[in-house]
């Protein structure tokens, strides 16, 4: 052991390898107090700019998620499957596929966060619902996904108290964009949420972290060594994000799309990476061996209505109030409702997805700071996708606002996020490539 942290930034600023012990001992001391925030914020510095090996991220990863509570999924049968998103806009991704996933006999005990972008995290979506309570205890917790094989709750304060340090630091020492960091940031979270197999989505594109595929692929491969190297079962998709994923942006309009999804209906880039994230879930959990056969189930699963009654039951199960389901009126609702339409005629050339995304935050669907209330009734639903051709006056999005001036605003961010040319273009690959420590990474053809 070295003798004083200023030794041990230097060996890292000098491009030295931290070892185990070296790494424990500066998050012991970072949660503890013992080792001081400008101490902290110089390593981070310096592992910006030399980086870290994997078996560095590895140790780092595993001191983040050992720092404070660690999920006891114990009492759980089954194999436990937990899903994570590297973030975008409209990515209503995980309510229908625990729903889809759990009625296929899949166990998905699911702790999520709440949002700090475009929009609200799972947490605050489930929340537009009326009566749906998300701080569950954890008896009552493991007792749904006992019965009914899934189940979301809001992460407790105390899991991987070390990143909540962490990032706050990173945040003001412009250290965030740092391969090693934003893996076991996510991967820290992950390891001490109790589950078997980790399945990560991980964005690339202009509404995602990661704006290049390249980037994408190397971060979805870091945070699978990551979960590997400690003991879980860890696949990852590299899925695109130029675009919005799915239609709906804010917090009960993706309730909504979650809800026609799971009637057969939805959008198609949505539906496509709901649908590969559950065919590896099922084949994870041993329920099938090809994928063929998870997708078929899957399917079944939704064609006759088994999925949307887990949804149902899931929702009851923890004090809401099912009845949106049919009658999405009872959702809150936003006081003004207006159409957008094309501008002129051609065809959508490219949709950047953080326009839209920061159009619905200024809504209010989304937290611009931690301390931010979000509406949960306002936000919008676009009707096109890259690809598709236009007619001057048809309406492609409609915008849910609290007042006529704030749709007034959001409707020109639409028009500027929205380009329309005069030759078509190609649509957006929905998923790029598979990582797993078996097969390396596979690329996925263009179809």
């Amino acid at each position: 052991m070295v003798r004083t942290f200023v030794e041990l930034i230097e060996q890292k600023k000098s491009g030295g390898e931290l070892s185990e012990e070296e790494i424990s001992w500066w998050i012991d001391g970072l949660v503890s107090g013992s080792i001081p925030d400008y101490q902290t914020s110089a390593m981070l510095m310096a592992i910006y700019f030399r980086g870290m090996n994997a078996h560095e991220t590895s140790c780092l990863t595993h001191c983040i998620s050992t720092s404070g509570d660690v999920i006891d999924f114990s009492s759980l049968s089954g194999v436990k499957c937990d899903k994570h998103s590297s973030g975008g806009v409209a990515d209503t991704v995980s309510i229908p596929l625990i729903a889809i996933a759990a009625s296929c006999g899949a166990v998905m005990p699911k702790m999520s966060g709440r949002g700090l972008g475009h929009s609200g995290g799972t947490i605050d979506k489930l929340e537009s619902i009326p009566g749906f309570d998300v701080n569950l205890t954890p008896l009552v917790f493991a007792e749904i996904v006992n019965r009914l094989g899934g189940a979301i709750m809001a992460q407790t304060g105390d899991v991987a108290v070390a990143d909540k340090k962490l990032y706050a630091l990173r945040d003001v020492t412009a250290t965030v964009d740092s391969m090693p960091l934003i893996a076991s940031s996510i991967m820290g979270k992950k390891l001490a949420s109790g589950a078997d197999v980790i399945i990560l989505d991980v964005k690339w594109g202009s509404g995602a972290f990661m704006t290049g595929k390249s980037e994408a692929v190397e971060l979805a491969k870091t945070m699978v060594g990551i979960g590997e190297d400690n003991g879980k079962t860890t696949v990852a998709y590299v899925t695109d994000m130029n675009e919005p994923l799915g239609n709906a942006v804010g917090n009960a309009l993706e309730i909504v799309e979650a809800v026609q999804v799971l009637k057969g209906r939805g959008p198609a880039k949505l539906i496509d990476v709901i649908l590969t994230l559950c065919d590896e879930i099922l084949m994870q959990s041993k329920i099938v061996q090809k994928r063929e056969d998870a997708r078929t189930m899957a399917m079944n699963a939704i064609a006759s209505g088994d999925a949307l009654q887990r949804f149902a039951d899931i929702v009851k199960a923890q004090g809401g109030d099912p009845a949106f389901i049919d009658r999405p009126e009872v959702l809150p609702q936003a006081a003004v409702r207006l159409p957008v339409c094309a501008p002129r005629s051609g065809f959508v050339t490219s949709i950047d997805a953080k326009g839209i995304g920061l159009a619905a935050m200024h809504l209010g669907a989304g937290r611009q700071t931690k301390e931010d209330v979000i509406d949960l009734a306002v936000g919008l639903v676009l009707d096109v996708k890259t690809g598709d051709a236009m007619i001057a006056g048809h309406q492609i999005a409609t915008v849910y606002a609290r007042t006529e001036g704030d749709a007034r605003t959001c409707e020109q961010e639409i028009l500027r996020a929205i380009v329309i040319g005069q030759a078509p273009v190609p649509r957006w690959q929905t998923i790029v490539a598979k990582i797993s420590r078996a097969d390396g990474v596979v690329t996925y053809e263009h179809s």
